[in-house]
């Protein structure tokens, strides 16, 4: 049996710490990724980007630090060695978590980092220039605070978004990258066998909760990264309610979890039926699957994104759900690129023409919503190789054994 019948300390028991001989991103990675966005910096006619605090920053430099009101990053030219910039008081404490290693440029609390930004590019040799204005990106995810700061006074510069740079390089991981992701994914579809193994009538969603926290500290992670769980007509709501619900039988189940380990994320959905399933359930249930191989079946070499959602569409619409974005249907795109961060670059919705590439990674999540019924939600990813798509997780095999587990 997977849904149901054992207790909670039975559950626990039959997980483990996975994390043996995980390997961390290593420095001379991130110093091939900087060096793999000079050189398309250079294609492009861009002369630097600046790197906020957040998952970009991690990914080139391997220094983990937290965006806050205060602007700390790195400024990466061209060419040249990458420069970091931060309040003085914070200088031997971000030196103590660098990986790649560069000069700080400090301002103190009364002075402006906007300004002493500016000076910085001028002395690395991106001088301002009113007639041919140099190209500097500045980080995406940084607050506009930062932007609203350099802009007065960088006239001379032609600053733009700088995620034409970090997408591209973040978008394609390396095999070291995948092999992470692969150990998460695998950590998480564990914490889902043994959370629907100890669902019993009368649990409700915060205790559900409580248990998925646990489950994925005990497989070696330090927490849930996020955690959706929902009953019976919530699992029409993509991302969950404002109550607690209380599991009966007949309820359709909706898990939605994940965990992050050396930087790197997990993201997986089950959804399945606790005690008897009524027609209306397993009929939905298939669709929900067939959409989902659509999805991974379109997904090749060289198709643009939005045809992988267009082929979840078409498949769900043969069943007689939507058109397009309409209930009984999906609400939402089929899937997000997934790494450092949980949503990133490229998504598989239909305005996005991104031409599918090897290292790209995605969630495969064509939601089907019925609004005062239930929903359903298989949500695997994939990453592309040389000959194709490639799942990390194998889809749910059936509503009846979605876990594989029946002989």
């Amino acid at each position: 049996m997977s849904i149901g019948g054992t207790s909670i300390e039975q559950a626990l028991a039959s997980l483990s710490d996975m994390t043996g001989g995980m390997l961390a991103i290593s420095k001379d990675e991130h110093a091939q990724g900087i060096a793999k966005a000079q050189a398309f910096m250079r294609e492009q006619g861009i002369a630097a980007i600046y790197l906020n605090a957040g998952a970009n920053l991690t990914y080139f430099t391997g220094t983990k630090w937290y965006a806050s009101e205060r602007m700390v990053g790195a400024i990466v030219p061209a060419s040249g060695e990458i420069e970091y910039i931060a309040p003085a008081f914070e200088e031997t404490t971000l030196q103590g978590f660098m990986l790649v290693e560069g000069r700080v440029n400090c301002w103190e609390e009364h002075e402006s980092p906007y300004q002493l930004f500016v000076d910085v590019l001028a002395r690395m040799g991106v001088a301002q220039d009113a007639h041919q204005r140099p190209r500097v990106g500045i980080c995406e995810s940084a607050a506009f605070f930062i932007y609203d700061g350099i802009a007065p006074l960088a006239a001379g510069y032609a600053l733009e978004n700088a995620r034409a740079v970090t997408a591209y390089c973040r978008s394609r991981k390396s095999q070291a990258e995948i092999a992470l992701m692969q150990r998460v994914m695998d950590m998480t579809l564990a914490v889902h066998v043994a959370t629907a193994s100890m669902l019993h009538e009368g649990i409700t969603t915060l205790e559900v909760e409580e248990f998925i926290q646990r489950a994925h500290r005990k497989v070696g992670a330090p927490r849930s990264y996020f955690c959706i769980v929902l009953f019976g007509e919530a699992t029409a709501y993509p991302h969950g309610v404002n109550y607690v619900q209380t599991l009966k039988a007949g309820d359709t189940v909706l898990i939605d979890t994940g965990c992050q380990v050396m930087n790197y994320i997990s993201d997986i959905t089950r959804t399945y039926v606790f005690g008897a399933i009524s027609e209306r359930q397993r009929s939905v249930w298939n669709s929900e699957k067939a959409a989902q191989a659509a999805a991974f079946a379109a997904a090749q070499l060289g198709v643009p994104c939005g045809d992988v959602d267009r082929a979840a569409r078409a498949s769900l619409e043969a069943d007689g759900f939507g058109p397009g974005y309409k209930l009984p249907g999906l609400p939402h795109r089929t899937g997000h690129g997934i790494g450092l961060d949980i949503h990133e670059w490229p998504y598989l919705v239909g305005n996005d023409t991104t031409p599918l590439d090897v290292g790209m990674c995605f969630s495969n999540e064509p939601m089907i919503c019925i609004p005062g019924q239930f929903g359903i939600r298989h949500e695997d990813h994939f990453y592309m190789t040389q000959n194709g798509p490639r799942w990390f997780t194998e889809p749910a095999r059936s509503i009846d054994d979605p876990f594989g587990l029946q002989a």
